[in-house]
């Protein structure tokens, strides 16, 4: 499947949003982030360690986890209409508010955001291969898509697709309506042009490049209101030939 001009996703009033069910839990339609979510994030900033989380796990649940949920939930069918390919699930997209303290010196058991990471089906979320990428804390909220951090075998498949297909990867990141949106490719860089290509190769400076990701920023008040889905949808629609190029290329 090529990159290049995609559907846009139909815009869904709350009247035709499906309700989605898995393993007996019903999802209701997407209406708007809990207005109680970021003062939550807010007050566990304060208060990160396990005693107050597990005082006020209940309000976790209630305003950030199954709000989540919801909102994944009413996105599948519309990724449905432009990216089919990619696994859009309550359960499995949404990250764990736990934190991984093993190797870390901050040692705060919990995450003060909540993120989902939507990848081909069949691949973990994580740093595997190019997706979507969804985050809310308070003060932001980011929409990203591309490849964050790609391993020394991955970047190497990257750059040759790079080289090899230049045209149609120009044809992407110079594409009006995507550079309007994300702007230019940015991120850390090597200061030559890696081993195997030449100095003054035409796509020198993309191949450079360490990370192949862009994003859109937020304010968090955009969450409360149930237009909320469609403009996330559009902005993740208008990334998918990018996100495609990629796993196209790995």
């Amino acid at each position: 499947m090529q990159g290049g001009t995609i559907p846009q996703p139909h815009i869904r009033s709350l009247n035709d949003a499906p309700t989605m069910m898995i393993d007996d839990d019903i999802f209701p339609p997407f209406t708007g982030f809990p207005e109680e979510m970021i003062p939550f994030f807010k007050k566990l900033k304060r208060n990160n360690n396990r005693e107050w989380f597990a005082a006020h796990k209940d309000e976790f649940e209630e305003n950030v986890k199954f709000p989540m949920q919801c909102f994944i939930a009413s996105l599948a069918p519309l990724f449905g209409e432009f990216a089919p390919e990619v696994d859009i699930d309550p359960k499995r997209s949404i990250f764990r508010i736990y934190r991984d303290t093993r190797y870390s010196k901050d040692k705060t058991p919990y995450k003060t955001h909540a993120a989902a990471h939507f990848v081909l089906r069949g691949m973990p979320k994580g740093l595997v291969g190019s997706g979507y990428y969804f985050h809310i804390e308070p003060g932001e909220v980011f929409l990203g898509a591309g490849i964050y951090i790609p391993d020394g075998v991955q970047i190497k498949k990257i750059r040759a697709a790079i080289a090899a297909r230049s045209e149609e990867f120009l044809s992407i990141v110079k594409d009006k309506k995507f550079v309007k949106r994300f702007g230019a490719l940015d991120g850390n860089r090597l200061q030559r042009v890696p081993t195997g290509y030449a100095p003054d190769h035409p796509m020198a400076e993309y191949l450079k490049l360490k990370q192949f990701f862009v994003g859109v920023t937020l304010t968090d008040d955009v969450i409360l209101k149930p237009k909320f889905l469609n403009e996330a949808a559009k902005i993740y629609a208008e990334a998918t030939p990018f996100v495609r190029f990629f796993n196209e290329a790995l």
